[in-house]
């Protein structure tokens, strides 16, 4: 029969994206910063303030920090750099150094302003918790558990601690006390999306059904997340819920409309389960429009069209495919079985 639903693999390695945040230091120029005007309005005041008090090294942490989210990294890197000049024993001064070099794509320079931080103040927190995030980013487990271990025997109720090293966990096979480690997390902060959406995969691998409410509760924080959604109907697909299935599927082709998979997994349904071959056309015709070098999905309408017996649309679905993605098995079988039928164009 036709292709499997493809597989949507969440990727939850969200660590490279960097807690930059509002600085709390001395609560002096600390606002919300949201969209370009509201930012360049921080930076101006912060450079009146500066222009005031060129000796206080806070503001100018504070404008590397406006000047990173506005991504004017030549600028931040000066600021940070006059700001350590000025006080070099503040280890929050150095990990903003590493936020910068991080977004400028330099993990090695990220990782010597982290251990900086680290030799002033051992147990800095954020200082630590970043030197794990680093680690797993670039996929070095050993000194992902040592910064773990670290962490959380500085403070226990992190509960990204023992997200990171959950994941690092689950990667290097150890699914046991990956599981435990997402657990905890929930035990500590119940939502916590990232834990919610790692344990609802792992018991949808196991086809357990309390993959469901992991699943439901991620949604309940974010509903429109494509990921939690795919997932939650491919559970439903995958253990025999059509109509589930096609429920959450139509709610997320409601909350991305580019997102192919969506309609072509209705399609598939229908003409795999449902066996409704007029609406696997309409679905499978839905996803050849987002992406017209969809191949999986011309064949499948190919099929869901020989089915019905217009062999005419069939060919010429199949031959679409194969001017798609040349050598394409599937439909090179599919245009064999209309020869066989006595199918000639």
């Amino acid at each position: 029969m036709g292709n499997k639903s493809p597989k949507f693999i969440p990727v939850f390695l969200l660590f490279i994206a960097l807690l930059i945040g509002s600085c709390n230091e001395n609560n002096k120029g600390n606002r919300k910063l949201s969209g370009a005007d509201s930012l360049r309005m921080a930076r101006e005041e912060l450079t009146r303030k500066i222009g005031k008090d060129e000796t206080n090294p806070t503001l100018f942490n504070l404008r590397a920090k406006v000047y990173l989210l506005e991504h004017e990294f030549d600028n931040a890197i000066k600021d940070i750099n006059k700001a350590i000049s000025l006080d070099q024993k503040k280890p929050v001064y150095y990990i903003t150094l590493s936020d910068i070099y991080l977004l400028m794509g330099k993990p090695g320079n990220c990782g010597e302003a982290l251990q900086k931080a680290l030799n002033i103040d051992p147990d800095n927190k954020e200082a630590l918790l970043k030197e794990a995030k680093l680690n797993l980013v670039i996929k070095d487990y050993p000194q992902t558990f040592e910064y773990t271990k670290r962490l959380l025997q500085s403070d226990k109720a992190t509960p990204e601690g023992y997200l990171i090293r959950g994941v690092a966990l689950l990667e290097t096979g150890d699914t046991a006390r990956a599981v435990q480690d997402f657990q905890t997390v929930l035990n500590q902060y119940q939502q916590n999306f990232e834990a919610l959406m790692e344990l609802g995969e792992l018991y949808s691998i196991k086809k357990d059904k309390i993959a469901i409410d992991y699943l439901k509760s991620a949604l309940n924080i974010r509903p429109k997340s494509k990921e939690a959604l795919y997932m939650l109907g491919m559970f439903y697909q995958e253990n025999n819920q059509p109509d589930k299935a096609i429920q959450t599927y139509l709610v997320l082709e409601k909350a991305d409309s580019t997102f192919r998979n969506a309609p072509y997994n209705i399609g598939y349904i229908y003409l795999v389960m449902v066996k409704d071959f007029s609406k696997a056309i309409q679905f499978f015709s839905d996803a050849i429009r987002i992406d017209p070098a969809y191949a999986e999905a011309w064949y499948n309408r190919g099929l869901a069209y020989e089915h019905s017996n217009n062999l005419e649309k069939a060919y010429n679905d199949y031959q679409k495919t194969l001017q798609v993605k040349t050598n394409y098995t599937k439909a090179i079988e599919g245009l064999n079985r209309l020869d066989k039928a006595g199918f000639r164009k």
